[in-house]
């Protein structure tokens, strides 16, 4: 039996939300943009009930020995919630992207032809922990016309409730379907099953998360899927780099903010200048409170320097550690980076300190990442820095969409061809 037949709290709600979509899609921007400011005036007026469900899943996290780095990830606050709520406020100051002419043109025969975009109709999005995620997640799927279905953690349910309770009121006083913002009902695997099988309902699903949840999407979902990848990132230090810049990117990128995605997870070293950085980078990597797992010349440098460094293993150039933990390696050549990064990166953001402008070329030449600096640190891949406005994540993929997500992303294109009663012969 397809998913189209099937009834089930799941199904249903995503064909409301198909529904939905299809009123949604025609409506202007100002209809839209509408919707926007109603939520971040309700998020702000009706903060006190969403703290308060928020309580709840922050004590049974707490009861559950959940560690603290989690537990504050899954607060909100009076002043979160305003923060969130200016957050949406910006968002509808950024260009519309419904309706874009992509490109154009006059065919030979005099046929007037356009790409032009469109909303991708009902998105799916299954994320962990972070209730933020619930308001992001509504708000760019509406700005750019399109219903969203959103499944949290069951660690956030009872905020995440309560968030799109507020959201769907908001919407509904604007004018807007309240189908087109939805809570993927129940808290079992099962429901989350079945959204990923909801194939004709559900138009697209991107998941938020860690690497197992990603995975287990990706390998699962009969719904297509636009896949944000963990970040495996690599700080290369050419021979040529100027040092005191190459400590600067390194410690920014991996100490800055150590549990996002693009905060670096290995360093790689020109041999050629080993003996002047390795020394410089352990000082300043121990001030900032990292571990270094290297390589017996790392390992070297920190007996001569009285900084502890862990054995590197196998399984250290494949983790995101996504905390105080770096991978540290010495290469003999750009090349032997590069084969380094192809065989572990995850795709994700790549940096080269130097000061050769061939070596810098050849670098992003060959490394095939959504995102490579030459001379900045890793962090900076971010739809925010990017000067998208917002993001919906980090596509590591190849299809559609790549790197930050923004609004465009969020669109599909249509062709529109018109004509004056042209027939083909």
């Amino acid at each position: 039996m397809s998913s189209a037949s099937q009834t089930s709290p799941v199904t249903d709600t995503a064909r409301r939300a198909k529904e939905a979509a299809a009123a949604l899609a025609p409506l202007p921007r100002t209809t839209r943009d509408g919707a926007l400011l109603a939520i971040a005036d309700a998020l702000v007026a009706r903060t006190g009930e969403i703290v308060e469900a928020n309580a709840a899943d922050v004590a049974r996290a707490r009861a559950a020995g959940t560690a603290d780095s989690i537990v504050d990830r899954l607060t909100l606050t009076p002043e979160r919630i305003a923060a969130i709520a200016s957050d949406v406020r910006d968002v509808v100051a950024l260009p519309d992207p419904v309706g874009e002419v992509v490109r154009g043109s006059t065919l030979p025969g005099g046929l007037e032809l356009r790409q032009v975009r469109v909303p991708l109709g009902v998105v799916g999005i299954i994320y962990e922990a972070r209730p933020n995620v619930t308001v992001d997640a509504a708000v760019l799927c509406l700005k750019a016309g399109n219903a969203v279905l959103l499944r949290g953690s069951s660690s956030a349910y009872s905020s995440n409730t309560a968030l799109v309770t507020v959201l769907r009121d908001a919407v509904a006083s604007a004018g807007l379907p309240a189908d087109a913002v939805q809570l993927v009902p129940g808290e079992s695997r099962d429901s989350v099953k079945e959204l990923m099988r909801a194939r004709g309902l559900v138009d697209v699903l991107i998941p938020r998360g860690g690497a197992s949840l990603i995975r287990t999407v990706v390998e699962e979902s009969t719904v297509p899927v636009i896949e944000t990848g963990t970040g495996n990132c690599h700080v290369y230090v050419d021979e040529h780099a100027d040092l005191d810049m190459a400590v600067e990117i390194l410690v920014n990128s991996k100490a800055q903010r150590p549990s996002v995605c693009n905060a670096a997870e290995t360093v790689l070293v020109h041999s050629g200048i080993a003996d002047a950085f390795l020394p410089r980078a352990l000082a300043a990597l121990e001030k900032a409170g990292v571990t270094v797992h290297g390589d017996g010349a790392w390992a070297k440098a920190g007996e001569a320097g009285g900084v502890d460094v862990v054995p590197a293993t196998e399984e250290d150039w494949a983790t995101e550690y996504l905390s105080y933990d770096i991978a540290a390696a010495v290469v003999p050549s750009l090349d032997a980076a590069v084969e380094h990064i192809r065989r572990w990166s995850s795709g994700h953001t790549e940096a080269i300190v130097t000061s050769d402008t061939s070596a810098a070329r050849r670098f992003v030449s060959l490394v095939d990442s959504t995102a490579v600096m030459v001379n900045a640190s890793t962090r900076f891949t971010d739809g925010g820095q990017f000067g998208f406005g917002a993001e919906i994540g980090i596509s590591t993929q190849k299809l559609h969409a790549r790197g930050p997500m923004g609004l465009p992303e969020l669109t599909s294109t249509k062709y529109v061809v018109t004509g004056e009663g042209h027939v083909r012969d």
